[in-house]
């Protein structure tokens, strides 16, 4: 296990479910986070009119994802103090699944040697938030399948999951903040 996983904090959970904003509020707390593989990717993609793009090619989109966290997993090795992470490697495992392709042998590995916190966050679908933009394309359906699949590929990977409220994002944020054992 790295020695950063107690100090590396995953939030998660399906779209729309305000993962981006609380990461916003934490890192105005003086917290270092990371950004969503996801939604970077399909920016790009969209700007190339490339093929990475969950509507084109959903594994070739999983794979540059994967990419994308376990360099953002290096990359936030060399920050000091707790790092909170949108999403993180094994959320590639339950993307698979819930794709219904199969899960490549290496996404396995990857989510056995890139290791954080065993305690997880996650944004439970919250249909009164949910909304598409650029990006955001699935259905309120998508989004709760979405959800429902990454807590239980979490589960099955052996982390504590730990569902936040739907509350202001202040108090999401102190929420965060005291479950991790960490000043609020």
């Amino acid at each position: 296990m790295s020695p950063d996983s107690d100090r590396f904090f995953i939030i998660t959970g399906g779209p729309g479910a305000g993962k981006t904003t609380l990461l916003d509020a934490l890192t105005a707390r003086g917290y270092h986070r990371t950004i969503e593989a996801g939604r970077a990717i399909i920016q790009d993609q969209v700007t190339i009119d490339g093929p990475a793009l969950p509507w084109r090619d959903p594994a070739l989109f999983a794979e540059a994802m994967l990419a994308f966290d376990m360099h953002s997993y290096r990359l936030a090795e060399d920050m000091l103090g707790t790092v909170f992470f949108d999403r993180g490697v094994p959320d590639m495992v339950g993307y698979m699944r819930l794709m219904g392709l199969p899960v490549p042998g290496h996404m396995l590995k990857a989510a056995a040697a890139f290791r954080y916190n065993r305690r997880v966050f996650i944004a439970p679908f919250w249909p009164e938030m949910f909304t598409n933009d650029r990006e955001r394309k699935q259905s309120p359906h998508e989004a709760r399948r979405t959800c429902e699949n990454i807590e239980r590929t979490y589960r099955e990977l052996g982390f504590e999951i730990v569902e936040l409220p739907k509350s202001s994002v202040g108090e999401r944020v102190d929420f965060v903040l005291e479950k991790a054992g960490l000043p609020t």
